[in-house]
């Protein structure tokens, strides 16, 4: 990712009454109801996340062309399908910034894939190829492990994934992982840098759908949601284009107690992979992402020690309990 962001400034019940007309005079009901729909919203198990973000991590640097990206890739789709996913690998060769090929590979499970009423939850799996914000230059040329950028958001949704496969929620679930997010021109590079570089795998998504005529009735994008100590406040892009979504997922973190996690307020603008998604496959889509208040990202982006070290395992919980409170009480 992406542009550091800058700060912006900035139990329902129903009730049914029967009435009755005759005569010229109405009467009540004398049986009033108060109905409260409760729905079994599954546990998300934060060691079972932050063992699939390890298990990533395990492999090494997961940048296109490489084995290990083949690796990965391999490991992602036969997690899904073990999860009882019906598995979409969408292979496609993209140009980087600098006209590398890029062998890339989105990797997509869905549940319940008959329904049209579908939720859509997106991840980044691939690894920065230059830990290019390293405060040692020395280490600008060295790729990333990623942990937090990438297989944090990964681990989350596979955990996600397995609950669905217990219990399925209403609607239709896609997880969708995308491929080079994050091969973006750095931070070196001497000529232009345009923010369609990044999120090579998303735009081709929003324009290839791995189905004819995708429509999901919104989105939520994870990126680096494992970080110890992450705030996340409402980034300016999903303010944009689906505030409402914003709201009801901030509105579900302080239900469950992550207030302090979930801020309510504006985390500045991110070219991220909701971005295009947003703009070219018109879903709704939001970005879970960290800021801090001064508008920088976890002080591991982009560097070498974006490693498991950083990795926390409330964080890990606060967001996937989070998204499971959405997509349970979604109708």
């Amino acid at each position: 990712m992406k542009k550091k962001p800058m700060i912006v400034l900035a139990s329902v019940f129903m009730m049914f009454s029967a009435f009755s007309c005759g005569g010229g005079s109405k009467t009540s009901s004398a049986n009033e109801q108060n109905e409260k729909v409760v729905v079994n919203v599954p546990q998300f198990d934060a060691d079972s996340a932050y063992l699939y973000v390890k298990n990533q991590v395990d492999f090494g640097p997961r940048v296109p062309n490489t084995k290990e990206h083949v690796a990965c890739g391999n490991y992602l789709a036969e997690q899904l399908e073990a999860f009882g996913a019906q598995v979409t690998n969408q292979y496609a060769d993209l140009i980087a910034y600098d006209g590398t090929l890029l062998k890339a590979r989105n990797i997509i499970g869905s549940y319940k894939p008959e329904s049209k009423k579908r939720i859509a939850l997106f991840a980044h799996w691939d690894t920065r190829p230059w830990a290019d914000n390293d405060a040692d230059s020395k280490n600008h040329h060295t790729p990333i492990l990623g942990a937090n950028d990438g297989a944090s958001g990964v681990g989350a949704l596979l955990e996600i994934a397995r609950l669905v496969n217990k219990q399925q929620p209403e609607l239709g679930i896609d997880i969708i992982l995308l491929d080079a997010e994050d091969y973006g021109a750095p931070q070196f590079y001497e000529g232009k840098h345009k923010e369609e570089f990044w999120c090579l795998g998303s735009q081709y998504w929003a324009r290839h759908s791995h189905v004819q005529g995708y429509n999901a009735r919104f989105g939520i994008l994870l990126d680096m949601v494992g970080g110890e100590g992450s705030v996340f406040m409402k980034e300016g892009y999903s303010e944009d284009f689906a505030p409402d979504i914003n709201k009801k997922v901030w509105k579900a973190a302080k239900k469950l107690g992550y207030g302090k996690t979930f801020m309510d307020g504006n985390g500045g603008l991110v070219t991220d992979d909701h971005l295009f998604i947003n703009r070219l496959a018109r879903i709704k889509t939001i970005d879970i992402i960290p800021t801090s208040p001064d508008g920088d990202f976890t002080p591991t982006w982009h560097t070498v020690n974006d490693t498991m070290d950083h990795i926390d395992k409330n964080t890990l919980k606060a967001v996937g309990q989070t998204v499971l409170e959405v997509i349970y009480n979604e109708k």
